[in-house]
């Protein structure tokens, strides 16, 4: 070997052993931390409701939550694994979910009986948390102003007059975007269901990041329907918004959320602690003030304004997997 060579390798093999004892260093330390890392896929409103009860729970905690769209939360543990700054996750989708099952501490002492029977995880990985209804919502002000009559199927979101006036999240970094594509690659087949997509990005504003995007843009007039969350198109018509949701013939694709610790970091006292208050109180707070629909068996629905009777879409086969051909697939 050069003697160039075997410089560079010496310095390599001392930046490792340094490293090594950094980290060593880092998680030892961290191992007696009151601070707790919190990444959320959950809209801003919500996160800002779990920071203020959990700062009022636990006042000696460091505690911070961080937004992240679904998509790139899974894509950050995927890449970093049990090296991660992450201590807790909430609102992931399963699916992304089962993506990175192998980074996620086991949690299967929490009794799973009080969940409804879809909303129950086999591998105790992760714990749900929401079940997130989508629907077509609109803002019939901006419809009227253009001109445009009240969609009353998907077709008709293909008419030319919709051009730019509709929003959608991208399914490749949210889950309620890809619940629709699910939904209706069920009811219609694949090939048509791509088909339709495809047709719809002609009139498509913005396939935006998160699934929040929607009734952000119905919100601020940009657009005229969004294929968005019904729990969040609820909590802006509370609010004062003028919004109207719709639900198709297909009925309202849903997806399930839950929540998880990252391996390693189960061990800390103030990690254990927030999860436990998660899965005591903050889920059901959650259901009981933003998102209703059913995750537990003795839930009720307490929300003003949210729609009663909902029928669901077909989500069957909605797998790791599944999601993973299907998004292989997306072009836009």
């Amino acid at each position: 070997m050069k003697k160039g060579m075997r410089i560079f390798f010496s310095m390599l093999v001392v930046v490792v052993a340094v490293l090594a004892l950094a980290a060593c260093g880092k998680d030892d330390k961290k191992e007696d931390s009151n601070k707790v890392v919190i990444y959320s896929g959950a809209e801003e409103y919500r996160n800002e409701y779990f920071l203020k009860r959990l700062k009022e729970q636990f006042p000696d905690y460091d505690i911070t939550i961080e937004y992240m769209p679904t998509g790139n939360l899974a894509a950050k543990l995927a890449a970093e694994g049990t090296d991660t700054d992450m201590d807790i996750f909430y609102d992931l989708d399963f699916s992304y979910a089962g993506l990175v099952e192998q980074y996620l501490a086991d949690v299967s002492s929490y009794d799973q009986s009080i969940y409804v029977e879809d909303c129950k995880v086999a591998n105790g990985r992760y714990l749900a948390a929401t079940r997130n209804g989508g629907a077509i919502i609109i803002n019939p002000e901006v419809l009227k102003a253009n001109g445009i009559a009240e969609p009353t199927c998907y077709e008709d979101l293909l008419k030319p007059e919709f051009k730019n006036l509709i929003s959608m999240p991208n399914p490749k970094s949210s889950g309620t975007g890809y619940m629709f594509v699910k939904s209706l690659v069920n009811a219609w087949g694949e090939d048509k269901a791509f088909e339709y997509f495809d047709k719809l990005a002609d009139n498509i504003l913005q396939f935006t990041e998160s699934g929040s995007g929607p009734v952000n843009a119905l919100v601020q007039g940009e657009v005229g329907v969004g294929l968005g969350m019904t729990a969040q198109a609820v909590t802006a018509i509370n609010e004062g918004a003028n919004l109207k949701i719709l639900f198709f013939e297909e009925g309202s694709p849903y997806s399930l959320y839950g929540y998880a610790i990252p391996k390693g970091k189960e061990n800390r006292k103030a990690v254990k602690d927030v999860f436990e208050f998660f899965y005591t109180t903050l889920v059901r707070e959650d259901k009981e003030l933003y998102y209703p629909e059913q995750v537990f068996t003795n839930q009720e629905n307490k929300v003003a304004n949210y729609p009663t009777g909902i029928k669901y879409s077909d989500m069957n086969g909605n797998t790791t997997d599944e999601k993973k051909r299907l998004l292989e697939k997306w072009e836009h």
